[in-house]
Parts: C-alpha cells; sequence; structure tokens
C-alpha cells in the first residue's frame, strides 16, 4: 500500500483516494494494520474525509499543492534581519518553498550575495537592494501560488532557456481547462566556469540541470516529454553524429530520458527566458566568442556515391512509393551503393541484415533486399574472412561392413606419454568387424618399415593378412614403402582426408577409451602405464561391444571367455563343426548388428548435420585455414577461408579432390566440412584470385633433415635427402633447384670431405658448359656470394660466354639476395 495510496513520514501518515468509497476502504485498511500490531492514533489529531489537508508544511488539494497558510502569515510577519545568522535562517526557510516562486534564485541573489565568506572579516549590513530583495520575497509568499499536482500518465512539457548568468525553466502540465499549468519552476544561477562556456553548451546545461532536479518525475516516463528550447541547434543533439568532449559526457546523462527536442522561438518562450535573466551580473558581461572561425566553413561533407546518384536520377526518376527522407538509387549506381553499403570502411563487412539496415537509413530502391542478400552472399572478402556458423556438413558415409574378423583394420598411433625405458608410444590396430584391439608399446614413432614390421608380428601371424587398412595421413602411411608393402600383401589401404580424422573414427575411439583406462589407473604413478597396456588390451575385448552386442573375443571366437572355474562346461567331445558353426554364427550376428548400427549412427548424424552444399566437378570452392599452418603473425587476422580453387573429381558424396597451388603442399582430398562453394553475382564485382598464403604446410613433411650426398647428373647436380619424419627407405634424390633454402647446399658442401666448400654452379652438358667446369660460387654466411672465374680453356667461343653468364648472374641473384662480382 506504501506509495500506491498511504504515505507515511515518521509519525504522520496521509491516506489519498480518488473516490468516497474507495477512501474508506484504505483507511479501514491501514486502522487494521495499525491494530493488530498495537498501534493506536490519537483522535484529536486525526482528520477524516477531508478535501484539503496541511501536510509537512503543505497545503494539498484536489486543485494542486500550495504553502501552508501557517507558514505564509509566519513569513509576512518575519522582520528585517539585523545579522547575519538571521539572514541565513530566513534564507532557509524561502528555499523550501522556493518551486512556488518564480526567479527565486534571482530574487534572492542580493540576499545570498550577503552570506559569502571574504577574507578580511566586515560588519553585517544590507544594501538597498537586498532590502528590496527582501520585501519582493516576502510579497511573493502572501500570494500563495498554486502548483498542478503531477500527473505521471500525462505527458510533460518542459521550458527551458539560459543566458549569460543562469538557467530557468518551467515544468507544466495540460489541466483540465486544456491549458497548460505550472507544476513547479527551477532556476539556478551559473558558477564562473559554467558562465565560460559557449551559448550551445549553456542552453544545453540548462536541459541537463532540470532534468537533474526533476528526476523523479521525468526518469523511465512511457510517453516522451517535450522541451521547448529556443536554441534551434538543439533539435539535431539525438541524431548528431558528432559531439564535442563535454557534450558526449553528456550525452550518457540524456540516454535514460525518452523525451523530444522541439524548437520555439524566443518571442514565445518569455516565462522560461525571464527566470533565466533575471539574475544580477557580479561583474561585467564576457564578450562574445567565436566557436569557428569564418574559413572554416568550407562545405558540408558529400559522398561521390550521392553525387553519382543525383546525376542519374533524371535519367531514371524515383517512383512515388519512394520513402522520404531517403535517395531512390538508379539502376546504374545500384553496384556502387551496394559496395559502399557492405565492403567501405564505414560499412564494415557486416551481414545481409545489418548491411540492409544502414542501406536504408539514406537510400532505397524496389529490390533492395533481394540485392543486398545476394551482394553479401558473393562477396569473397567476407568469404575468406568470416568463420561459418552453420553445423557440420556431410551427411555419414560408413566404411563397408567386414564379413570376417581382422579383414579390415585401422592403425593409429597415441603419443606423449611419459617414457620408459625409452617407451613413449602405442600403437594400436582395430579389427572393424569384431572392435577388437591389439596395443603395442613402442620407442618413439617408427618407421613405414618398422610399421609393416609389426603389422606382421601383432595381426598377420593371428589373424591373416587383412584386406583394408585404414590410417591417417601420418609420414609412415603415404610413404612409398607403406603402399608398396600393402600392394604385395593384397591389402587396400584408405587414407583419411584432409583434417576429417573421424574417417578413422573407431580406431580414434579405441584410442579415447584406452587413455580413459590408463588414466584410471596409472594417473597417480604415470610411469607405471606400460605394466597396464596388457591388461587395457584384454578388458577392451572382454567388453560387450554397442556395435555388435557381443564382446571382440566372442566375436572371433564364438565363445565368451569364462572368468571362474564353475563357469567351464564339461564337454567330453567338442566337435570341430560346431566351433565353427558357433563362429560363422555369431560373425553373422556381427555383421547384421553392425549393418543396423551404422543405420541408426547415420540417422542420429543426420539430425545435427546438414547434407551440405552441392559441389560438382568444375565448381570453384573455398578452402577452410583453420587447420593449415599460416605463416608466421597473427592467427586472429588470418583469413579464415583460402582460394577460390577448382574441384577436380567428386570422389564420393560428402569428399572432394581440388586443384591447389604447389605453394599449400598438402594432400588435395577434403571433407564438405572443410568447404564452402563460391557465390557468384552481377552485383558483385568479378571475383580477384588472391595467391596462397607462403609457407602453408603439413606437419614437417617437406622438411629437410640432412643432405648425405651429392652427385652431377643430366643438366645439374642431384642431392640425397633424408627426410625429416620419414623413415631411411624414403631417401630420395633431389635437384639443386628444388632447395628453397640456399645455406643447405652451402653447409654440405662446407662439410663434404675433398670439397673446397664452394657450391657448384648448375650446368649443362654441352660442350660451352664443360670448359665452365671451374666456375665455382662461394657461399658466405651473410648469404651474399662471391663469383670467381677462371677458363682453363678459353677455345673460339670464349666471346660468346660474356653475353650469357651476366644475366644468369643476376637471374640468380634473385634468389641469393646479392652477389659481389671477383
Amino acid at each position: 500500500m506504501l506509495g500506491r495510496w498511504v504515505f507515511v513520514y515518521l509519525d504522520d501518515i496521509l491516506i489519498y483516494s480518488r473516490t468516497a468509497e474507495e477512501h474508506i476502504w484504505h483507511v479501514r485498511v491501514v486502522l487494521s494494520r495499525l491494530l493488530n500490531h498495537n498501534l493506536y492514533c490519537k483522535l484529536e489529531k486525526c482528520a477524516f474525509h477531508q478535501e484539503s489537508t496541511s501536510f509537512l508544511g503543505f497545503t494539498i488539494s484536489s486543485r494542486g499543492l500550495k504553502m501552508d497558510t501557517q507558514k505564509v502569515q509566519a513569513v509576512a510577519q518575519w522582520p528585517l534581519p539585523t545579522t547575519l545568522k538571521q539572514l541565513q535562517s530566513f534564507l532557509g526557510f524561502s528555499n523550501f518553498y522556493r518551486r512556488f516562486i518564480r526567479n527565486f534564485s534571482s530574487l534572492a541573489a542580493p540576499l545570498t550575495s550577503l552570506t559569502k565568506a571574504t577574507n578580511q572579516p566586515r560588519p553585517f549590513r544590507l544594501t538597498p537592494e537586498a532590502v528590496c530583495a527582501f520585501h519582493d520575497l516576502v510579497g511573493r509568499f502572501v500570494k500563495e501560488p498554486i502548483l498542478l499536482h503531477p500527473d505521471l500518465t500525462r505527458p510533460f512539457v518542459m521550458e527551458v532557456d539560459a543566458s549569460d548568468m543562469g538557467a530557468g525553466a518551467i515544468l507544466s502540465q495540460l489541466g483540465p481547462d486544456s491549458k497548460l499549468h505550472p507544476c513547479t519552476y527551477f532556476s539556478r544561477k551559473f558558477s564562473p566556469t559554467q558562465q565560460n562556456y559557449g551559448v550551445g553548451d549553456r542552453e544545453l546545461l540548462a536541459i541537463k540541470l532540470a532534468l537533474e532536479e526533476w528526476r523523479q518525475w521525468l526518469l523511465g516516463t512511457t510517453d516522451p516529454f517535450l522541451i521547448w528550447t529556443d536554441h534551434q541547434n538543439l533539435i539535431h543533439l539525438q541524431t548528431a553524429h558528432q559531439l564535442n568532449p563535454r557534450q558526449a559526457r553528456w550525452a550518457l546523462f540524456f540516454e535514460p530520458y525518452n523525451f523530444h527536442i522541439a524548437y520555439r522561438p524566443g518571442s514565445k518562450n518569455l516565462k522560461a527566458d525571464d527566470l533565466s535573466r533575471r539574475f544580477a551580473p557580479d561583474s561585467s558581461p564576457p564578450e562574445p566568442l567565436t566557436i569557428l572561425p569564418a574559413q572554416r566553413f568550407l562545405a558540408s561533407l558529400q559522398w561521390p556515391l550521392e553525387q553519382s546518384i543525383r546525376a542519374a536520377l533524371p535519367g531514371d526518376p524515383a517512383p512515388p512509393e519512394t520513402p522520404p527522407n531517403c535517395l531512390c538509387v538508379p539502376t546504374s549506381c545500384r553496384r556502387e551503393a551496394l559496395t559502399w553499403g557492405h565492403c567501405s570502411r564505414l560499412a564494415g563487412h557486416q551481414g545481409q541484415a545489418r548491411t540492409l539496415q544502414f542501406l536504408r537509413r539514406a537510400l532505397w530502391w524496389p529490390s533492395m533486399r533481394k540485392d543486398v542478400c545476394e551482394f553479401t552472399a558473393a562477396c569473397d572478402v567476407c568469404a575468406g574472412s568470416k568463420s561459418s556458423n552453420q553445423p557440420g556438413a556431410g551427411d555419414l558415409q560408413p566404411l563397408p561392413v567386414p564379413k570376417r574378423p581382422w579383414s579390415h583394420i585401422g592403425l593409429d598411433f597415441v603419443t606423449g606419454l611419459p617414457a620408459v625405458d625409452h617407451l613413449d608410444t602405442i600403437l594400436t590396430i582395430t579389427d572393424r568387424f569384431s572392435k577388437a584391439v591389439h596395443l603395442v608399446a613402442l620407442a618413439g614413432l617408427p618407421t613405414a618399415k618398422r610399421t609393416a614390421e609389426l603389422l606382421l608380428e601383432e595381426v598377420v601371424w593371428l589373424h591373416g593378412f587383412p584386406q583394408d587398412v585404414v590410417s591417417d595421413r601420418g609420414p609412415q602411411f603415404v610413404s612409398c614403402f607403406w603402399k608398396a608393402f600393402c600392394r604385395l600383401v593384397g591389402a587396400s589401404t584408405s587414407l583419411s582426408s584432409g583434417y576429417h580424422p573421424q574417417t578413422n573414427g573407431q580406431t580414434e575411439r579405441a584410442n579415447q577409451q584406452l587413455g580413459r583406462y590408463l588414466r584410471c589407473f596409472a594417473s597417480s604413478q604415470p610411469t607405471t602405464w606400460p605394466r597396464f597396456l596388457l591388461w587395457a588390451e584384454l578388458s577392451h575385448n572382454l567388453q560387450t561391444s554397442s556395435a555388435t552386442s557381443l564382446s571382440p573375443f566372442e566375436t572371433c571366437y564364438g565363445y565368451q571367455p569364462p572368468l571362474f572355474d564353475h563357469q567351464v562346461p564339461e564337454l567330453e567331445v567338442a566337435a570341430a563343426h560346431t566351433l565353427v558353426r558357433c563362429c560363422r554364427l555369431a560373425w553373422i550376428r556381427a555383421c547384421a548388428a553392425i549393418t543396423w548400427n551404422n543405420t541408426e549412427y547415420s540417422r542420429q548424424h543426420h539430425r545435427r548435420h546438414w547434407p551440405g552444399p552441392v559441389i560438382r566437378s568444375g565448381d570453384q570452392v573455398w578452402l577452410s585455414s583453420a587447420n593449415l599452418r599460416m605463416p608466421a603473425g597473427s592467427r586472429k587476422l588470418d583469413p579464415r577461408f583460402l582460394g577460390p580453387y577448382p574441384v577436380l573429381r567428386v570422389i564420393n558424396p560428402v569428399t572432394y579432390r581440388l586443384r591447389l597451388p604447389a605453394a599449400l603442399r598438402i594432400h588435395p582430398v577434403f571433407h564438405v566440412s572443410q568447404l564452402k562453394p563460391v557465390v557468384s553475382s552481377p552485383l558483385h564485382p568479378p571475383l580477384t584470385l588472391v595467391p596462397p598464403p607462403h609457407c602453408v604446410e603439413e606437419d614437417r613433411v617437406y622438411t629437410v633433415r640432412k643432405i648425405l650426398d651429392a652427385h652431377h647428373r643430366g643438366c645439374g647436380w642431384q642431392y640425397l635427402v633424408d627426410w625429416e619424419g620419414y623413415c631411411p627407405e624414403e631417401r630420395s634424390w633431389e635437384p639443386a633447384r628444388s632447395f628453397v633454402d640456399p645455406a643447405l647446399l652451402a653447409d654440405f658442401w662446407a662439410r663434404r670431405p675433398g670439397s673446397s666448400g664452394a657450391v657448384p654452379l648448375k650446368l649443362c652438358d654441352c660442350t660451352s658448359c664443360v670448359a665452365l667446369s671451374n666456375l665455382t660460387l662461394c657461399v658466405h654466411r651473410s648469404l651474399s656470394l662471391s663469383l670467381s672465374l677462371s677458363l682453363l680453356s678459353p677455345g673460339p667461343r670464349g666471346k660468346l660466354w660474356s653475353h650469357w653468364l651476366i644475366p644468369a648472374i643476376m637471374c640468380q641473384s634473385r634468389q641469393f639476395g646479392g652477389w659481389e662480382l671477383h
């Protein structure tokens, strides 16, 4: 009830109601509440059913608010102050009723000036101006003005004005007679600092001070209230783009208020103008200040787009449905308008909705929404710079279901384990049919040859040769040795597509389960993990698989191994055909279960993913850079997509082979989730093919570990290279032109026994080049080269060499940086 129809101040209770019936009920509720808490009111001090009452120094009625009659009589009989204390007492009493007195600050200014402290003590003496001000104030009290009750359900009107010395304002509302009646007055004298503000800032300060004074009524209003001012520039305050620092700070103060500023000439804004101009200046008025010199007013800011539109409008007039305050863009200017509204620095390559809203502020044409959607979709900058917020693309493509155990397997490595006796890696071998695993502890990543040996030792001797091997694109599995080995044993190799480990998902899942097992048993003593590897394999092979509803052991051998002695069946004779029948029955059940699970997983996958875009051979696509190694720099500023690149072949509905530049040095087969089709539009300028960034590589696939040997062959020298991350079987002879870093060759020749330390120049087999066999290039560590030329037998063609030798040196200098000719 408090704040709704009851107001309490200490021991005074005020109950107010709209109707007599409602008032009786309100009084009964308040008295019942007091009675319940053993509180009693003194009847002599109570007044019931009053249309006018005195409360806290005011007389409140349905007409409005006015000063208490007893207080007015006290002021009328107030003697002229003779001391500073008496003057302060009178001003304090008068200040309580200042809301009823127009120009209170200006009227009391001669009296308040006497209360200012001075450095030198002086006797109190009323000046003639102070005496006149005292009698004027007393006369204003006797008039007893009535102020209208503010009604929060009706809009307010605020009249504001500022002069050189102060501010004044009146808050009004429409009364029952449809005329504006004052609710309260406000006036304040500016401080010396505020008096130095410019005209616009003083007028804006007057609005700010008035809003601070009447904050309890004007903050949070549903309907906007009106502010009248005689300063026309303030009507653009809420839409201004540039504000000075002071106005910018005040703009934060104005933000919660719901108001509209309207211009009213000073000749019609007399009441507020009178409030602001009644202050007596303490000194001579300041000289007018020049805000901006005349030479600063050159011309208003205009975009070239606006000039183009206005020039084209006569030939393509605007239709009648063009919105007001908007330019209709002719057909010839729409591409320029879209480029400005989306690609300019001011627009910032926003999305479709924001680009449309930005353009609609000043421009319009009939097909605006369609053109904006088409233009933003075809923007190559957005396609390469923005991440995709769509769900994963591509339907699930299950691998073929095997028909027997260990015919289709998957390989993967678990690295980063604590080293125990040089063991820090685990080879996981997974049977895709039975879901059985073999786990092998290794000392680092093996070579391709060692991986083949492990396959023979762990799988082939127990289960026979597999028909298909699924793996990632590690250096062991992409090597020529591994491909030749699998081809010889009759096994096909299935490599995962670029940055899509889900291809070998069963092995990845087995690695997760292995990691959980080792964390449970070896987390307290990490160096004991090899002791638990055998138990981890056994535990996995004994657990029932959700895909087959059988354990891997039972799927392979046709029975579940007993865990206790009493579970062993007593059989006198075990027929071989019975065992085979049990095994084949388990295989049939497992095959059916895997097929059903693949269908179920595909259905669940389809619920969380979308089929992906339709991409055909020859289409242009963008390639995601999320998994690529980019050049050194800020990853935040790297492009999100590279390209566009053409599609060479559709391998399956979700896998595609691209034509990539050689600088990327990555495998060109990718899942559809890594691709985004290029959208073209006649409204957008044609795509600019940007060259790919340098040094984008896979993990150390092409890093040279060491140059082992060199020999001259054909048109130049070749070098035997030991590749980083590859086994010795992958060493190969590479020509000198394949080396990007010339320091590799310089270091090799500097270490080569019997060599002079010079890098031989690339020569061909012609007679002239044989004669130049002693031409050497000495490489210094500063990467500057010195050329020494000595000819054993000049011959008849000696003059010809000078014609091609200098261009050859200039061509080579582009690669090696600089030459010193000796």
